[in-house]
């Protein structure tokens, strides 16, 4: 797959969201029975947005955040990412895609234990093939960025919490994605440090033009987002549009 996959939308779909969903299934089969974790979802997410889809437990809401990042595919429907239907691809082919368009956060942060901060954040400039130079350049910029410059040689287990989640921020940005892909990203920090990572991300949008996707329990996270999608049962409930921002 070339990089103009990634770069040209088809003319031949709606240009206007960067992600969307069209009649979106997702099936598990468990012996001769089948669960729907998704059903029949149409969604759209715009360029530079910043959505907050929101649910309890066993809504579907990470099943749905695995379809936008490109994790999984749809059991029935389409997945549209920047105009091009992606809904049958190879996992190779998707991994490139997260790997130049989707960063990611996650609540258990993810980092690499054996990798000190500064490695962590170099990883996904090493999987795309950067010199090395450049991309130690790049992640020395990112950590000064997200104020750990002085944490570069330190390892994940001598960092808290709110440190470590500001690693896995800093590498979500390394290959300057268009979406930043969070889920719950607060969940296992102290209010405070909580409000310091959404207050950057929310920068992160309005200075950068970030498309932001944060997947959440947390009500309190809503005051954040332009769009609230709210999903229960496997289904969009309602869509809360949101004109304080």
């Amino acid at each position: 797959m070339s990089d103009n996959f990634l770069l040209a939308p088809s003319k031949n779909v709606d240009l206007s969201p960067l992600l969307k969903l069209e009649d979106v299934w997702k099936i598990y089969k468990m012996g001769e029975a089948e669960f729907a974790a998704l059903k029949n979802v149409d969604l759209h997410i715009n360029k530079s947005e910043f959505v907050v889809i929101l649910g309890p437990s066993g809504s579907g809401k990470s099943t749905l955040m695995n379809l936008l990042g490109c994790l999984d595919m749809p059991s029935k429907g389409t997945v549209f990412l920047n105009g091009k239907d992606i809904s049958h691809l190879g996992e190779s082919e998707l991994a490139t895609i997260r790997g130049k368009m989707i960063g990611f956060i996650f609540q258990q942060f993810n980092l690499i234990p054996t990798l000190n901060t500064l490695e962590n954040v170099m990883l996904p400039l090493e999987f795309q093939n950067v010199d090395p130079s450049i991309a130690k350049k790049k992640a020395t910029e990112l950590l000064d960025l997200v104020g750990l410059s002085d944490k570069a040689r330190n390892m994940p287990s001598q960092l808290s919490g709110g440190q470590r989640q500001r690693v896995a921020i800093a590498r979500s940005l390394a290959v300057n994605p268009d979406i930043i892909l969070a889920d719950e990203p607060t969940g296992n920090l102290d209010s405070k440090t909580g409000a310091y990572i959404l207050d950057f991300l929310y920068n992160l949008h309005k200075k950068e033009g970030k498309t932001i996707i944060i997947v959440t329990h947390d009500v309190t996270l809503v005051r954040y987002a332009e769009r609230v999608v709210h999903i229960k049962d496997g289904m969009v409930e309602s869509i809360e549009e949101r004109q304080n921002n």
